[in-house]
């Protein structure tokens, strides 16, 4: 008896403590992201080492990924179930247009945060200056499949030019920066918050020049591409740029499965606005952090987000 007793004992503590380790593990999230040398994988690192251990109901691993596309099919796929993506890509999955033409709308993405603007950047050789002499000229486009291609292309339109007019080439931004460091390609276009490591490092040792978008594009952009809104580089943004940049931007926004439970995602968003210093102090991007721009997306809100900002009154 005393046998069997010892043996159901030793049974019940080991459920309890499976039953222990379950609670944090309800439900393990993989955050997609962007490549290695992009802002989406370094905010994404931030997020998961500052909040993991103040979440009760969740751990979150950070992927490198191909970037907002691929993100959004990584969801609908169930390889992850939480990304950082561009707000217009985001919103072309829900409304089955754009990349998502062909295959059609993917709309299980929703909406948890707004988290800064990130801008369309145009690096290229010292001697080129404006977006209308890329004419022929090879430029890194972005990975196949991202945000940045498609601004990319809205940006050459507002030049009347398109993808055919330039020797396009795809690639991460870190790719695009390498190319012009040995002269394989004459430009890069980066989508991403302001400064970017890849750029950074570019401008630590390396001449090249930072191109500025024209009124007459960005009048054009506004009027076609309301989504991309005006925000301009300040002098000094990067080593040896020292005059202002005319660029524009989209969101970067933070989205969930719709089969991430309302706990969990309610749980995370809490705790980052909980812990907005933590995270201010470990990457500049959350300085922007701010409920009230968060919670203004291009799609409809998860429900554990809608259940925050309810509960901090940013939306009623």
């Amino acid at each position: 008896m005393k046998k069997k007793l010892a043996l159901i004992l030793t049974g019940v503590m080991m459920l309890a403590s499976l039953a222990a380790c379950g609670t944090k593990g309800e439900q393990n999230i993989t955050l997609a992201t962007g490549g290695t040398s992009g802002t989406y994988y370094a905010v994404g690192g931030v997020l998961q080492n500052v909040l993991n251990d103040k979440l009760a109901l969740s751990d979150l691993t950070v992927a490198s990924t191909g970037a907002s596309t691929a993100n959004v099919n990584m969801i609908t796929d169930g390889e992850a179930q939480m990304a950082i993506l561009q707000s217009d890509v985001i919103s072309y999955a829900h409304t089955g247009t754009n990349t998502f033409a062909e295959t059609g709308a993917e709309d299980n993405a929703l909406w948890v945060a707004g988290l800064y603007n990130e801008t369309v950047q145009i690096i290229a050789t010292p001697d080129i200056t404006d977006v209308s002499q890329l004419a022929g000229k090879t430029v890194c486009m972005g990975d196949v499949g991202s945000g940045t291609r498609i601004n990319a292309e809205q940006v050459l339109a507002a030049y009347g030019m398109t993808a055919d007019d330039v020797n396009a080439v795809a690639g991460s931004f870190q790719d695009g920066v390498d190319g012009i460091k040995d002269g394989r390609i004459d430009a890069a276009f980066t989508v991403a918050g302001a400064p970017t490591t890849a750029i950074t490092d570019l401008a630590t040792n390396n001449e090249f020049s930072m191109i500025s978008l024209t009124d007459e594009a960005l009048a054009y952009i506004a009027e076609n591409f309301p989504f991309l809104v005006q925000d301009n580089l300040p002098a000094g943004t990067y080593n040896g740029i020292d005059e202002e940049t005319k660029c524009v931007a989209v969101q970067a926004a933070l989205v969930a499965s719709e089969d991430v439970s309302e706990d969990v995602v309610y749980e995370l968003l809490k705790a980052m606005f909980d812990n907005a210093d933590s995270l201010k102090a470990a990457h500049g991007k959350f300085e922007y952090l701010d409920a009230e721009y968060a919670s203004k997306g291009t799609v409809p809100l998860h429900p554990g987000a809608e259940k925050y900002y309810k509960e901090i009154g940013v939306i009623k």
